[in-house]
């Protein structure tokens, strides 16, 4: 079975959803699990608010240690062989997180389901009430690497380093400052140096855009830079920009897991 990590189409999964190796996580955020909830087949939830980030943190969907994710994924049954597909109901939002959190502990057999719930739903294919199942314990490890998230500090380096280019994943009327926030108290604001590019424009619908239009996009906006750090309100549509620059093939890429939660709270 060909597996091509970051990117899987709803077709492909349908097609080889019985392999033994593939584990479905739905990342959909903030989810309410009860009679009514669909899920792709065998689907297991992958919770980034309550297990997957740090609850302990002052800012949201803050990371998590690499302790908690080993022990909270292999409570899901991953293996270090496990081949994962990760989703949520809204096309690629949430599971763009989910994938990054993956790759920043070192776990490389991870995709994003392109179009997700929605468009697994607009093929026919089959969805179904979830359960309470127990999974076995898995032997998934976690090691972090530091490459692939910064923190305040380290985004204040690069805001003044003129080899980094920081993209802004909020909408254009957040990033230009147009409209409040819809974190309560939290400034309008951009960080210094940062560009903007709204994770709406990779869309068709609910697919990424094809590689050949994302390339376009980017392109546009890089220049000569060579390190690419990508935020937004809270860390999580900063990883669709993230994935969809993988697509691309660019490298060195980072996300600021505080975002403008943290940097619209610690600078005036």
């Amino acid at each position: 079975m060909k597996f091509t990590p970051n990117l899987i189409s709803v077709e492909w999964l349908n097609k080889n959803i019985e392999n033994p190796d593939i584990i479905i996580l739905d990342a959909t955020i903030n989810k309410v699990i009860d009679a009514s909830s669909q899920r792709i087949p065998k689907a297991r939830f992958f919770d980034i608010k309550k297990r997957f980030s740090d609850v302990n943190a002052p800012f949201p969907s803050t990371l998590p240690s690499a302790e908690q994710f080993q022990k909270e994924a292999r409570g899901l049954g991953i293996n270090k062989d496990s081949l994962i597909i990760v989703y949520d109901d809204k096309g690629i939002y949430s599971s763009a997180r989910a994938w990054w959190l993956f790759k920043t502990f070192r776990f490389k057999n991870v995709a994003v389901l392109n179009g997700g719930l929605p468009q697994w739903i607009l093929n026919a294919f089959k969805v179904e009430a979830y359960s309470d199942a127990v999974f076995r314990h898995g032997n998934f490890e976690a090691k972090y690497n530091s490459e692939f998230m910064t923190d305040f500090v380290g985004v204040n380096e690069f805001s003044n380093n003129n080899a980094t280019l920081i993209i802004d994943a909020r909408s254009e009327e957040r990033f230009n400052c147009l409209v409040d926030e819809p974190r309560a108290g939290l400034r309008r604001g951009t960080i210094p140096n940062s560009t903007n590019l709204p994770y709406t424009r990779l869309f068709n619908d609910y697919l990424m855009k094809p590689k050949t239009e994302l390339t376009v996009i980017f392109n546009n906006l890089v220049d000569n830079k060579v390190k690419f750090v990508f935020s937004c309100g809270s860390g999580i549509t900063a990883c669709i920009l993230a994935l969809a620059a993988t697509l691309c093939d660019y490298k060195n890429l980072i996300v600021y897991d505080g975002s403008w939660t943290e940097y619209g709270t610690l600078t005036k």
